[in-house]
């Protein structure tokens, strides 16, 4: 999933309607899940985000209770040859277990040896996810992402050759519904993992044409369910946690994907949990929302100072040295340059947490201005003070009602 798909106001919004709690499915313990030979402690995981899911975002997400959290997709390609930025999508805190990569490619051969260097030299990993879902054009144009989606046979032979490349680990494959309309081959393409040998598919179900338009198709992902004796994982419109109940109630799907619903919004692994045992969901106070907030721009200074920044292994493929004409300069920032850096980077994030509240149309409009973590700490300060008040300039700015996919 990249970018673009979350500059939407819908997902952000409609996380706080409330459905009905009869919609959400029978409550009772928390469902552990397997993951080959990994046992998950329940069945809400955290989606690969292209361009958000780094390990602070993760770290936050599995806080919140999500059981398994993806990087974003890794060029298999950038593996093999070394890339300095494809190596910074391995970051993480050492104790970030099950520790799952995504990696993408349009080669099988190079798809499986960028999961080997992976494994091998930057572990431990324990999980593969392979990208057949990717719907944006530099990435379908050569093949990869939701390309492997028009031949089975191509996307069985990346599979098997995953699998024997980093077996035992467990490989698993993420899809879409088809590559268009007149292709919604999502059930055929399941069976061809499987037979590959993936242990189970995650289905964010539109095609390749939809992007991330128009309703997700939760039909086939029961459909797929029934065509694989694999485990299936649903995604596409889980915006609130009961969406994502009613999801798993409705299809069969033994697990669910949060994507954009977590965007902005951790807490909703939390409200999952708290369903599936047949609570009411603990309201997220300003207090816990403010220091959310402040804690993820802390720990994106972090990482951007590098602080599980990975060494490059003996004998791991080295990217070629910059030359005038190509390659790339390395730049060491100063303090000052890194929280800059970090917090520019951040602002996406920043924007998802402020959607849907009174006062989130004014800090906007100052994002631009936010440079600095003291500018984050002012800007919530002045439009979201931590005793729950609403200051006078922002008393008449309209509050969004919730809104769904629809919408």
């Amino acid at each position: 999933m990249s970018i673009g798909a979350l500059q939407q106001d819908s997902p952000f919004e409609g996380r706080f309607a409330r459905s009905p709690a009869q919609a959400t499915g029978a409550a009772g313990a928390v469902r552990p899940v397997k993951l080959g030979n990994l046992t998950l402690p329940n069945r809400y995981f955290l989606a690969p985000l292209a361009g958000v899911s780094d390990w602070p975002f993760r770290l936050l997400c599995r806080e919140m209770g999500a059981s398994i959290a993806h990087t974003e997709m890794i060029s298999s390609h950038g593996l093999v040859h070394g890339g300095d930025q494809t190596l910074s999508y391995l970051e993480r805190p050492p104790d970030e277990r099950p520790f799952a990569i995504q990696v993408f490619g349009h080669v099988a051969e190079v798809l499986a040896e960028g999961a080997r260097i992976a494994v091998e030299k930057y572990g431990p990993i324990d999980a593969v996810d392979i990208n057949m879902g990717c719907p944006v054009k530099k990435v379908c144009c050569h093949g990869a992402g939701a390309a492997m989606l028009k031949e089975p046979s191509i996307a069985e032979r990346a599979v098997r050759k995953v699998v024997d490349a980093v077996a035992p680990l467990p490989v698993t494959v993420k899809l879409r519904a088809g590559w268009d309309e007149e292709h919604r081959n999502a059930p055929e393409i399941a069976k061809a993992c499987e037979q590959g040998g993936a242990v189970a598919v995650g289905l964010h179900p539109r095609t390749r044409a939809q992007m991330y338009r128009g309703r997700a198709d939760w039909g086939l992902i029961a459909a797929t369910k029934k065509a694989v004796k694999i485990a299936v994982w649903g995604s596409g419109d889980l915006f609130s946690a009961h969406e994502a109940r009613r999801m798993l109630a409705e299809t069969g799907a033994d697990a669910a994907r949060i994507a954009r619903g977590a965007c902005g919004y951790p807490w909703i692994f939390r409200e999952l949990l708290a369903l599936e045992r047949g609570e009411e969901p603990t309201e997220v106070t300003v207090q816990e929302w403010r220091a959310m907030i402040l804690r993820h721009v802390d720990l994106a200074v972090q990482e951007k100072q590098g602080r599980f920044r990975l060494v490059r292994a003996e004998g791991a493929p080295r990217p070629r040295p910059y030359r005038e004409n190509g390659g790339h300069a390395h730049f060491e920032l100063s303090a000052d340059e890194v929280e800059r850096a970090a917090v520019r980077e951040l602002r996406k994030h920043l924007l998802w947490y402020t959607r849907g509240r009174r006062g989130g149309l004014a800090f906007r409009r100052l994002a631009p201005d936010l440079h600095t973590v003291a500018d984050v700490r002012r800007a919530l300060d002045r439009f979201f003070p931590e005793d729950g008040s609403v200051p006078a300039e922002v008393r008449d700015e309209p509050l969004p009602g919730p809104l769904t996919a629809d919408d």
